[in-house]
């Protein structure tokens, strides 16, 4: 049986048999003489770039790769018709329209030129986002934390189809289709399944699960009035991340990074600040409007402002510095991996990065961030 954590190790150690051990001394000569790296801040793929009003520090983050902007506007479109067709109202469509989410996942996988695969990520990430507005975060439009929990039970069944339990299961498939919500995630997944394999399936599955525990940590916090410190909010954060919406990357590729690479510590580590950084920039866009909430919800500059008793322009900058650390951190572990010989694996380690780039474009242009 083939060791699973052996994997990138193996691929790190190059060749092996008959003649290789020559070749390996080479390469390890040729290592130790070649002229070092460049500066991580030199790299053209990275850059200080300017956000919101100008007032705060620049975030450290990948440039934006060139979009196709008549491919997002198509993915839109379809992602509006799609909406209605889950049971998401008119006005509800034109809200998910403004907020340009096939704009996104363009933006998010520029190496990904076909509008049915994008609508992979866009359904996905448009029920992620409804099932955060409506169960978890926003007030006004009907999230109540108490609730929460046994509304991402029903979320989970929705994404992953349970087996028949006789009686029962006629009322539980009744609840399921008349949630609009419940509806786009279960079509979302439906969806995929008809690009990826059953393993690409189930990470982004359980990918969603993680990030629903964190959730209902925050609505926890919430109900009972206790906001955590910031370190605490991070750790829940990491779970709660754009990681989740990188699990696709390979999937709107076309192709498959095997279980024992995307999962190898190193690799999984580079996703997950991957994924931290790129929503950190969400809640350093949100701060506007999670303030102006009843019931703020968690947000890593609230959490810092709060820890210090600090202005928010103070949490801010902290905030950035937290993102651009994690970047900087990224862009080393990418140097690193850069010696495994995956063809698979490198194409995914630029699908993280420009997935970072992308999204940072997309918070600092949708509707949605503007205050």
């Amino acid at each position: 049986m083939t060791d699973p954590r052996g994997a990138l190790s193996t691929l790190l150690a190059g060749p092996t048999g008959l003649g290789t051990s020559a070749a390996r001394f080479a390469a390890r000569v040729t290592r130790v003489h070649a002229d070092p790296p460049e500066a991580p801040e030199l790299d053209p793929a990275y850059a200080y770039r300017p956000w919101g009003d100008g007032t705060a520090p620049p975030l450290y983050c990948p440039v934006t790769e060139p979009i196709n902007e008549a491919l997002g506007v198509e993915v839109d479109r379809r992602l509006i018709a799609w909406a209605g067709e889950c049971g998401f109202s008119e006005q509800e469509g034109e809200q998910l329209g403004k907020a340009g989410f096939g704009r996104l996942v363009t933006l998010a996988h520029p190496d990904c030129q076909d509008a049915d695969r994008l609508l992979i990520s866009a359904k996905l990430n448009a029920a992620w986002w409804a099932a955060d507005d409506l169960y978890a975060d926003d007030t006004a439009l009907g999230a109540v934390p108490e609730k929460l929990p046994p509304r991402l039970a029903l979320a989970m069944a929705a994404m992953d189809p349970l087996p028949s339990v006789g009686e029962f299961t006629p009322e539980l498939d009744e609840t399921l289709q008349s949630d609009r919500v419940l509806v786009a995630l279960r079509s979302g997944v439906d969806y995929l399944q008809s690009y990826s394999t059953p393993a690409q399936v189930q990470r982004v599955n359980y990918s969603t699960f993680a990030m629903f525990v964190s959730w209902t940590a925050y609505a926890a916090w919430q109900h009972a009035g206790e906001y955590p410190p910031a370190w605490e909010y991070l750790a829940a954060r990491q779970h709660d991340s754009f990681y989740t919406s990188m699990t696709l990357i390979d999937v709107l590729g076309g192709y498959e990074l095997t279980a024992n690479l995307y999962y190898e510590p190193r690799v999984r580590r580079a996703a997950i600040q991957a994924g931290t950084a790129a929503v950190l920039v969400n809640d350093l866009h949100s701060v506007t409007k999670d303030l102006a909430d009843e019931n703020p919800p968690c947000n890593m500059v609230l959490q810092i402002a709060a820890d210090r008793n600090c202005s928010i322009e103070e949490a801010t900058a902290t905030t950035v510095e937290v993102h651009n650390e994690l970047v900087r951190d990224f862009q080393a572990a990418h140097q690193e991996l850069l010696a495994v010989p995956s063809p698979e694996l490198q194409r995914f380690i630029r699908g993280l990065r420009a997935w970072m780039g992308g999204g940072f474009e997309w918070h600092s242009t949708s509707p949605r961030y503007q205050s």
